[in-house]
């Protein structure tokens, strides 16, 4: 029998690299499943807004989990913040640190990254980092989202890189800080345990995993990297050179109601890639603004889906150049509201894709609908107990060249989960009186978009504010290849006394026992040109 010690270096690697591959997916795919079992917050125990991955000393991309891609990109830059405060030889087995600040390394506030050193024989030879967005971190508004802020100082406390945890446990001074500047004090402390819970299994499967391996450890993870990158190159070689441009505009920023221009521009030539946002609006006063962390996960996303059976690590980056004008919305400056990043995450998600669907291989898939609703309700019980619980909800996906795009689901850098409504009724005096597909509102094509969905809430007693987050309320998602556009988000709130408010994209208001609100979501653009048939409801698209 052949042994591994007795091949040729290259052939000894090679024999490593799938059983190692498989392995590293696996440990990032448990530390998400036990972070989410163990998490206080229903955003991230039952939506899954969290993500957990593995990186080199170096800050590379390792592995990471099958979560959530809003938050798997934003940890390579949440990483490399880290690195820059505490370099390598400042760790110590037992640390653990924290951040969420935007121009650190940060998306917004309450996405909380913690990043853990692994040690074996005294080394540092791998970071295990973990993401997940807290229920609360302070600011103007419960929930730390507030749609009208105009400064990052109104959006709650922030955090460059600090040491959270050493060998001795969590520091006393920042445990301090983190519960007064939150309205969910235990909810903040729980959900930061389940993260370290999290990188603590990763930790020890990483070492048993590098011991399992042998010497040659870190040379299989670079050939495992190499690997992405090689199919990557390989991927984008077959696709013609050329150049191709998508406009897309949000609805307004949540002070000002003009519409916000994302415009991205895809240079391809050979195995290289650009991703230009030249041309997108200047920040905004709103908090739109979406930090170059936040904007990392938009081009991740779609590299990755250049080789999706490539291993999932930092290789799929190394072809691409990622173009983001300072002072704009895709780069802002201090002190930018950033908290509804998400939207414009979203969209130049969206505007990445539609360009693509230019390419002339004919490939691709139309513009998702573009939201992910975020939504905060809170408010006082009659008896005076206070309540919160922050919910995200899909829209519709948008077409491809081969089948219709899919009702209800969480799209592109999305991949957060429904929260059920028997968690919602249980948490908050609330009542989900209507949870459906809003039939008909993807666009019509060859291959329709998705449809959106339409979520009735009842408040049941006391008073309370609602806190929302949507898109498409003005812009639609444009079909591509002929197809035609999905329909437009609407919210609003119908009063006990029958009176009907229509909201905004981004709004903040109160709300009293009896009154309803009502969310419909957007559709999906649709792929092609439309028959008279395709243009009717397509039951096809419903999961």
């Amino acid at each position: 029998m052949t042994r591994v010690s007795d091949l040729a270096p290259d052939e000894a690697i090679a024999l490593r690299m799938e059983p190692l591959r498989l392995a590293l997916q696996g440990t990032a795919d448990r530390m998400q499943a036990g972070m989410m079992r163990a998490a206080v917050s229903s955003i991230a125990r039952e939506g899954g807004d969290c993500a957990a991955a593995l990186f080199l000393p170096d800050g590379r991309l390792l592995a990471q989990a099958r979560s959530l891609p809003l938050l798997l990109g934003s940890l390579i830059p949440a990483v490399a913040g880290v690195l820059a405060r505490f370099p390598l030889s400042a760790m110590s087995e037992g640390d653990a640190y924290l951040l969420n600040d935007p121009w650190s390394g940060g998306t917004h506030l309450p996405d909380l990254a913690l990043v853990h050193p692994v040690f074996q024989d005294g080394e540092v030879i791998a970071l295990a980092a973990a993401n997940l967005h807290h229920q609360d971190v302070g600011g103007m508004a419960a929930g730390s989202i507030p749609p009208d802020a105009t400064e990052v100082y109104q959006e709650g406390l922030r955090l460059p890189p600090v040491r959270w945890r050493s060998a001795e446990g969590v520091r006393p001074d920042i445990d301090a800080i983190l519960a007064a500047n939150s309205r969910t004090p235990d909810n903040l402390r729980g959900d930061l345990e389940a993260q370290w819970a999290a990188l603590t299994q990763g930790a020890r499967e990483l070492s048993q995993i590098a011991r399992h391996t042998g010497p040659r450890f870190s040379e299989v993870c670079d050939a495992l990297i190499a690997q992405t990158e090689r199919m990557t190159r390989a991927a984008l070689l077959a696709v013609p050179d050329g150049e191709w441009i998508w406009r897309d505009q949000l609805d307004g920023d949540g002070v000002d109601s003009a519409p916000v221009a994302i415009v991205v521009t895809l240079r391809k030539q050979g195995d290289a890639l650009e991703i230009d946002f030249e041309g997108s609006a200047p920040q905004v006063r709103g908090p739109l603004n979406a930090s170059p962390a936040a904007m990392l996960s938009a081009a991740l996303f779609f590299m990755r889906t250049l080789a999706p059976e490539a291993p999932n690590n930092a290789g799929c980056l190394v072809p691409l150049t990622l173009k983001l004008p300072p002072g704009s919305l895709v780069n802002p400056k201090l002190p930018a509201a950033v908290n509804a990043r998400t939207a414009t995450v979203k969209l130049a998600c969206n505007a990445i894709l539609g360009a693509w669907s230019r390419a002339a291989s004919g490939t691709g898939v139309a513009p998702h609908a573009g939201v992910a609703t975020v939504l905060v309700l809170s408010g006082t019980r009659m008896d005076g107990v206070c309540w919160m619980f922050t919910e995200i909800i899909a829209s519709g996906a948008g077409a491809s060249t081969d089948a219709p795009g899919r009702a209800g689901v969480s799209t592109d850098v999305g991949n957060a989960r429904n929260t059920p409504v028997e968690v919602i009724e249980a948490e908050a005096p609330l009542r989900v009186e209507c949870y459906e597909i809003c039939r008909g509102s993807g666009g019509s094509g060859a291959q329709r978009g998705g449809d959106g969905v339409r979520r009735v809430y009842r408040l049941l007693e006391g008073q309370g504010w609602i806190a929302y987050r949507g898109e498409r309320h003005v812009g639609r998602a444009r079909g591509a290849r002929g197809g035609e556009p999905g329909a437009n988000s609407v919210a609003r709130i119908l009063r006990v006394d029958g009176a009907i408010e229509l909201l905004p994209a981004r709004a903040r208001i109160a709300w009293s026992a009896g009154d309803r609100l009502i969310i419909e979501t957007a559709g999906g653009g649709g792929w092609g040109p439309a028959s008279a048939d395709a243009t009717k409801p397509h039951v096809g698209n419903y999961p």
